[in-house]
């Protein structure tokens, strides 16, 4: 179970998360919606640690820690509990394939280089990759790398993947192939928060839809129901530009 209560974070003056909670269960995927500036992303990496947040509790599994106070061996021992998937690929230029899944391993979990191996060797043929297992990033196109990252971020058996908008970067003929993947891993059960703009994948995949605006949490609750029948106007305002309308099996 993951759970964030009264997040905030600025950068000077300008307040991005403002007094946010979130609860994400076991096996639940949840799926962040909001027009750019809204603080989803800002609100991953604070989960992440990659942002310090100014005010706020952190709970992943039986661990809470304040956001703003936390020690180092907290921070170290909390996102050893996450995997992060970037928009960027976020991959090690210098590295290939397998290096750049062995490495978290390695260092970070301190796995023998073996047993990461053969690991990094498994998630490589869970996303039809082994053939590109000694490629560097720069001979791989940006499809190829992100499957890359979500390997990277599977092997660590997280107890929750962060998404953050993992097809932005890509060319619109690869992005359903990455929602493919990432659909894999919620099969798998994996805890996920992914923030994407897809909506049918969103319809499809996810357990909760979260809409966020202004850096406070709008609306949350079934696909179905925020999707199609909004509770809040700033929701509606939001959906019927990029929604259709609503089709007969909602009716």
């Amino acid at each position: 179970m993951i759970e964030i209560k009264n997040i905030k974070k600025s950068f000077g003056k300008n307040e991005v998360l403002k007094d946010v909670s979130l609860k994400v269960d076991k096996g639940e995927v949840v799926v962040l919606l909001g027009p750019s500036g809204s603080g989803k992303t800002t609100l991953l990496r604070c989960i992440n640690f990659l942002e310090k947040a100014d005010e706020g509790t952190l709970t992943i599994g039986e661990d809470t820690v304040e956001l703003h106070k936390i020690s180092n061996k907290d921070k170290r021992k909390l996102r050893g509990k996450t995997g992060f998937v970037f928009q960027n690929y976020g991959l090690f230029k210098n590295k290939t394939a397998i290096q750049n899944i062995t490495e978290g391993l390695i260092v970070g979990r301190k796995i023998p280089k073996a047993e990461a191996i053969k690991k990094a060797e498994e998630v490589l043929e869970w996303v039809g990759m082994s053939d590109k297992r000694d490629y560097y990033p720069s001979k791989l196109s940006g499809g190829q790398q992100q499957r890359i990252g979500i390997a990277r971020a599977v092997a660590l058996d997280p107890d929750v993947i962060l998404f953050d908008e993992p097809t932005s970067a890509l060319d619109p003929e690869l992005v359903g192939e990455i929602l493919g993947v990432i659909k894999k891993v919620a099969d798998k059960g994996i805890t996920m928060i992914v923030v994407t703009h897809e909506m049918a994948f969103a319809q499809d995949v996810a357990d909760k839809v979260v809409f966020m605006d202004g850096g406070v949490v709008v609306e949350e609750g079934k696909p179905s129901d925020v999707f199609y029948h909004p509770k809040e106007e700033r929701t509606r305002q939001f959906l019927s530009r990029i929604l259709p309308e609503e089709p007969d099996y909602y009716i």
